[in-house]
């Protein structure tokens, strides 16, 4: 291996221009990597060095962390490193590393989300099969948080009970620590190779699955190529004592749990520490039980990341959160002593090299140790904890308690659109069926309420249900701003049609409120204004007419949350009962006309333009069902 790191300079008493070269490293052997760093720094004269602002905090923190044993400050250096150009090294390859995570990531969400998403609302008939389902999503998708937002959704729809919940969160610590099983095999001799192989699909095809398929393989390359450069940059620090006497700190273990947490806190990722760590073992700077306590750590900090993420959400997600912190945070507790006996059976578990000594056997045992650690870890909790799923349920309901009934403004703000989904179209749009499912129930109220205040209510009953029209226009706008924020994402042609469909049923939606509160609440203020009376007869048949109508629009809301074909076919066959009862409506009302009765005219002409508006509302019902069965119905003006 070379040093890229060593500076070519006259000594003189002011800061001189630097020209960058290659130089041997007399610490670690040659290898490709040298070419790859020496491509990315090139040679460059008068480059301007890093502001001390920077080079402070980034010391301060080094010697900060020092206290753990004070004689690592007073050490003195056995080698001669140049920290403006390591801090280089390890910045660039932290962003390659973490670019290559979040890259991988969105990629296999995006192939993968709503796959995933019916296996989690399928298969969590139990504690076990929750547990299951939890790691098998998040080890696909890459995402524990993304899985603990999906559990919420299905919380809150009354899909999943919180006790079904907290064995999928317990399941998603375990999927997690794929990805450091994945880093730990260190073969960052095919990071240029996976990074090629996956900008090939990306470049030559425009099918959207290859696309991200090869997004997720050349996120993989950049993880592992931000790893090489990071070891590179590191390199310089494996004879460096003070830098030693630091990572030694680390063994105790309320210092490096401490130091875990807060990284993790920082950079919004428990895989990304961990496979920090990884590196650092891979160069021989950090021993097992040191990278067992930062990896402790870590399991707590990704909890911030929730904690952040629940803020303003409702209290199932709240709780959601929280039995995650509790679940981490009393694991944590109780393997706090036991970090020797298991940094002592994961390494009788893992391969061992003991032809190799010092420096180089740590680097070449520990990564795949402190990998088995950290999953033996987090599945030993589970399996301890398992049986408590009812106690943790009964806690976080205690510790978050339900809230008075909701007020008019809430009912009004969108429960289920999680910015943090739009990464993952398919959950997104998930989500908006969610909402239109919610707006529908709103609008389906008002209905129900309309005829009787009608017929016989007072103009408080009427006020009541114009007043809840607003709720439905604020979800409305709500849901429309969201789906264009979906609509700007890279889309498939199945969401894309998809996205359209959920727009055109919301706005079917608001149509009927507005029918509702425009045209239906006038019609019964004339009534009262007029002092009409409804008579008996015409009351059944308007009732009659009115169940079938609130059946239809029932039938389309399911058809349009569940994207049920069979339940949007029973709206659009309702077209001739419809038809049907509405002829022997007109048929009555024109044999009514002519009863001897005061103001029969002006009751004809009100009672009329009920069913006429009961129709109308039918017809936004039948076109939110064709939209599902993908014959959409011609548009018409109103």
């Amino acid at each position: 291996m070379i040093n890229p790191f060593l500076p070519e300079s006259p000594g003189c008493p002011t800061r001189p221009r630097r020209r960058w070269r290659l130089a041997p490293d007399p610490v670690a052997p040659s290898s490709h990597r040298d070419l790859t760093l020496s491509i990315w720094h090139g040679s460059v004269r008068g480059r301007p060095p890093l502001p001390r602002w920077l080079l402070g905090i980034l010391l301060s923190f080094a010697t900060g962390l020092a206290w753990a044993d004070p004689a690592a400050v007073a050490a003195p250096p056995v080698a001669t490193i140049d920290w403006e150009a390591m801090i280089i090294g390890l910045l660039g390859g932290l962003a390659l590393f973490l670019f290559g995570m979040e890259r991988m990531s969105d990629a296999l969400k995006a192939v993968a989300g709503e796959r995933m998403k019916d296996i989690l609302a399928r298969l969590t008939a139990n504690r076990w099969l929750g547990v299951a389902t939890g790691a098998l999503v998040t080890a696909v998708i890459q995402s524990s948080s993304v899985t603990t937002v999906l559990v919420v959704g299905f919380i809150t729809a009354g899909f999943m009970t919180l006790t079904q919940s907290i064995g999928v969160i317990m399941g998603a610590n375990i999927g997690s620590t794929l990805t450091a099983q994945i880093i730990a095999f260190q073969v960052d001799e095919l990071a240029l190779l996976l990074i090629a192989v996956g900008f090939l699909p990306m470049f030559v095809t425009r099918r959207e699955t290859w696309r991200q398929y090869g997004a997720a393989t050349l996120g993989i390359g950049l993880i592992f190529f931000g790893m090489s450069v990071m070891s590179e940059a590191m390199a310089p620090l494996r004879g460096y004592a003070p830098f030693l006497d630091v990572m030694r700190g680390l063994e105790r273990p309320v210092v490096g749990i401490l130091v875990g947490l807060a990284f993790t806190a920082l950079i919004q990722s428990s895989a990304a520490t961990t496979g920090i760590v990884i590196v650092l073992a891979g160069q021989g700077l950090i021993n097992l039980p040191a990278g067992i306590a930062l990896a402790l750590g870590a399991n707590i900090g990704t909890c911030v990341t929730a904690l952040l993420a629940c803020i303003g959400k409702p209290r199932e997600a709240v709780r959601a959160a929280l039995v995650h912190l509790i679940f981490n945070v009393a694991g944590v507790l109780i393997w706090f002593e036991f970090i020797a006996p298991l940094a002592h059976f994961v390494t009788w578990l893992s391969p061992s090299h003991p032809e190799l000594t010092g420096a180089e056997r740590l680097a070449a045992e520990a990564p795949r140790q402190i990998a088995n650690a950290h999953s033996l870890f987090n599945v030993a909790n589970t399996l301890l904890f398992i049986g408590f799923t009812s106690q943790f349920a009964r806690l976080v309901n205690w510790l978050v308690p339900e809230r008075p009934e909701e007020g008019a403004e809430r009912v009004g703000r969108a429960r289920y659109l999680d910015e943090e989904l739009l990464a993952t179209p398919a959950l997104a749009l998930d989500r908006v069926r969610m909402e239109a499912l919610r707006m529908g129930d709103r609008v389906q109220e008002m209905l129900a309420r309309i005829l009787p205040a009608i017929i016989a209510g007072n103009r408080d009953s009427l006020a009541e249900v114009k007043a809840m029209d607003d709720a439905v226009d604020s979800l409305h706008a709500q849901i429309i701003d969201y789906l264009g924020k979906i609509s700007r994402l890279t889309l498939t042609e199945a969401q894309t049609a998809d996205l359209i469909r959920l727009m055109s049923a919301v706005n079917d939606l608001e149509n009927i409120g507005d029918v509702i509160e425009t045209n239906l609440v006038v019609l019964g203020n004339e009534r009262i204004d007029q002092g009409l009376s409804i008579s008996q007869p015409t009351r059944e048949v308007l009732n009659g007419f009115h169940r079938a109508v609130t059946k239809s629009v029932w039938g389309a809301v399911q058809a349009v949350a569940q994207k049920n074909v069979l339940a949007a076919q029973t709206v659009m066959d309702m077209k001739q009962e419809i038809n049907r009862i509405a002829d022997s409506a007109a048929l009555h009302q024109a044999r009514r006309l002519v009863a001897a009765e005061p103001k029969r005219i002006p009751a004809y002409t009100i009672e009329m333009d009920i069913m006429e508006k009961l129709k109308r509302i039918y017809y936004f019902s039948k076109r939110m069902a064709k939209s599902v069965t993908g014959e959409p119905e011609p548009r018409e003006g109103g």
